[in-house]
């Protein structure tokens, strides 16, 4: 993939994305980085990150990635994700997501996303299995 296709279609983000406030800050076939606020609105009763925005973040970012690793004519679709919840993400803070590939494959690739705080400790790892599928209209 050359670089302005990667530029583009990195840039490219679904609405779901940014609803929740996730920012792109870089990608590349090998590497994906977003961050996001936390606010109240994706808090939970315990004003901290809520699990759902900490796993849609997570899904988002390797979703990207597996995007940017797709053979034309291909598209992409969770099949199976997992989180470890490890540490709260506080209101004010900002959740970092980086995802790197542990396979790419022709029809499955496997993305771990690791998502921080603000002070740099691990709150979660997500590790997600894509499936590569067929564009049909």
């Amino acid at each position: 993939m050359n670089d302005d296709r990667t530029r583009r279609e990195a840039c490219d983000q679904p609405e779901f994305a940014i609803h929740i406030g996730a920012r792109l800050v870089s990608a590349t076939p090998e590497r994906v980085e977003f961050e996001m606020p936390v606010s109240q609105v994706l808090a939970n009763r315990n004003g901290v990150l809520h699990g759902g925005a900490i796993m849609g973040l997570a899904d988002n970012a390797g979703g990207t990635g597996t995007f940017l690793n797709l053979p034309q004519g291909k598209t992409t679709t969770t099949l199976e994700s997992k989180t470890n919840f490890l540490r709260p993400i506080r209101l004010g803070d900002v959740a970092r997501a980086v995802s790197l590939p542990l396979h790419i494959g022709r029809t499955t690739q496997i993305w771990q996303t690791t998502i921080t705080r603000g002070d740099g400790k691990t709150a979660a790892i997500v590790t997600q299995t894509q499936m590569v599928i067929d564009w049909k209209d």
